[in-house]
């Protein structure tokens, strides 16, 4: 499987526009800066809803309030951080896919957080009816929030792999 994976990547990274976030001057400080303006924008509405959920913030409005106020910049976040991920990653594929700390980010952690993320949102509206969410809210949002920094520091910790 690691041989087939490699030459994905190697197919992948010499693909044009992989090619072309590559080797311009401009393009990878670019994606990546994009990427890390949609991390910042999933990931802060992700934590403004999850610190609500643990009572951080709830003398304004509720959880399910500020979970709806948030949502569509949530996921606008998100789809931006995966567009300039996957061109980050198209960039250098076959070494990223090799990369432990990337495979642990990408195959275990992203997985598992992002499903975890889809529960508290489908739940938050009745967990955060009140300012004092129930405790398995507490627990699901305080695990969330741990995924995410180990998402992040799985992130952090890819170049010290190559």
């Amino acid at each position: 499987m690691d041989g087939s994976l490699v030459e994905f990547g190697n197919w992948l990274q010499n693909t044009s526009f992989a090619l072309a976030v590559a080797t311009s001057t401009w393009a990878y400080q670019f994606v990546q800066a994009t990427h890390f303006t949609g991390l910042s924008l999933w990931i802060g509405t992700t934590f403004a809803v999850d610190l609500s959920l643990l009572g951080v913030g709830n003398q304004y409005q509720t959880p399910s309030q500020l979970s709806d106020a948030l949502f569509v910049w949530n996921w606008i976040g998100f789809s931006i951080a995966v567009l300039g991920g996957f061109l980050l990653f198209s960039a250098s594929a076959a070494s990223y896919v090799t990369n432990p700390a990337f495979l642990m980010k990408l195959g275990f952690l992203i997985p598992v957080a992002l499903i975890l993320h889809i529960v508290i949102q489908r739940n938050v509206r009745s967990w955060g009816q009140t300012a004092d969410p129930p405790r398995v809210a507490r627990v699901a949002s305080s695990l969330e929030l741990l995924f995410w920094v180990a998402v992040a520091t799985a992130a952090v910790s890819i170049p010290y792999f190559d």
